[in-house]
């Protein structure tokens, strides 16, 4: 994937990882990758619910899909650099969202780019988080 915001996810897949704004705002406390074919592919495919506080990064990923998802999802398309391109607010299932040139997806439970107030031109890091005992 090279150099990109994503590249401490990379280095230390096994860490915890929280999602922030570049406001200072966190977007997502817990971060999970999808970074291979088979896990793209899967997404958030055959969950009944998508925890509040958590997001999955899709990457390289330039257009989603919700078919046969159970819940809407707002859907952050990203820059290598992590500055927002495009946000698409709680996309129902059975929808696609694209953006042209995105390098990543980052999906979200319904409602948090709105609270968080991620918008295009913003731009996403991660930092480093923590786990709460028993959490794997």
């Amino acid at each position: 994937m090279g150099v990109s915001f994503l590249t401490p996810l990379l280095q230390r897949p096994a860490a915890a990882w929280q999602l922030h704004a570049l406001s200072g705002r966190r977007v997502a406390s817990r971060v999970e990758p999808a970074f291979d074919s088979a896990r793209r592919r899967k997404g958030l495919l055959g969950r009944d619910e998508f925890p509040i506080d958590s997001a999955l990064i899709l990457a390289p990923c330039s257009s989603i899909h919700t078919l046969f998802m159970r819940f809407p999802i707002d859907v952050v398309f990203v820059a290598s650099d992590g500055r927002v391109m495009r946000v698409f607010h709680a996309l129902a299932p059975w929808r696609i969202g694209w953006t042209f040139r995105a390098f990543a997806a980052v999906e979200l439970p319904a409602g948090t780019a709105l609270r968080s107030g991620v918008r295009p031109g913003d731009k996403l890091r991660l930092e480093p988080g923590y786990r709460s005992v028993g959490e794997h």
